[in-house]
């Protein structure tokens, strides 16, 4: 992980500028003058200088020319910003050693971030991913069994083509033959009442004593 110094006075772009590096994969640190710069620079050794020009204690230029003379810190690299736009300050800032000079009202943070990579010879440092917690196993009884290896994809199996289904000849449904009308059987003539037995004349009562018999009186 490359380490950057970020020597700049107006606090609210040094935090702007240590933001959107840090996300960016460096480590930042920061100092707010030249004169904390240099002491900074020569404890930590950073890989790249991004610094201000106009500084208060001692400008960035001067801090640049100090840089270059020290042994310690002749070596690093250093990239100086400035809202100074005329030439003869980027040919100052050439001929003292930087090795790129931007001007802030001509580029933005993305500019500056671009210049970094170039200057650090790097593709962009990667942002270090958060450390994942630890997951506790869970014992299936299957430990140190061979499990087999399933397919990533099932085979697709091509549908195959169903054929039309044929429809099924009904058999024509005769009509059933209506039953011939069978003739009510005759009804039985009623037996005719019987009829009371006419009463026979009585007998007529004959008196005895008309009759005479011989040997009577």
């Amino acid at each position: 992980m490359a380490k950057i110094l970020l020597v700049e006075d107006d606090q609210s772009l040094r935090e702007i500028y240590s933001i959107r590096l840090t996300a960016e994969g460096y480590e930042i640190i920061s100092a707010g003058d030249g004169e904390a710069a240099l002491a900074l620079a020569v404890r930590e050794k950073p890989d790249l200088i991004l610094s201000d020009v106009m500084m208060p204690k001692i400008s960035g230029f001067d801090m640049l020319d100090i840089l270059r003379q020290t042994a310690e810190t002749k070596d690093i690299k250093v990239i100086m910003m400035t809202a100074l736009s005329s030439e003869d300050q980027r040919e100052r800032g050439n001929a003292l050693g930087a090795d790129r000079y931007l001007v802030k009202s001509q580029v933005g943070i993305e500019d500056v971030v671009n210049a970094v990579h170039e200057v650090l010879n790097d593709t962009g440092a990667a942002a270090p991913a958060p450390a994942e917690a630890p997951v506790n196993p869970v014992s299936t009884g299957t430990e140190g069994v061979e499990q087999p290896q399933m397919p990533d994809t099932a085979p697709v199996q091509p549908n195959p083509v169903q054929p039309e289904a044929q429809p099924v000849a009904q058999p024509e449904t005769q009509p059933a033959p209506a039953p011939e009308a069978q003739p009510a059987p005759e009804a039985a003539p009623a037996p005719a009442p019987e009829q009371a037995p006419q009463a026979q004349p009585a007998a007529p009562q004959i008196d005895p004593s008309l009759f005479s018999f011989p040997g009577q009186n």
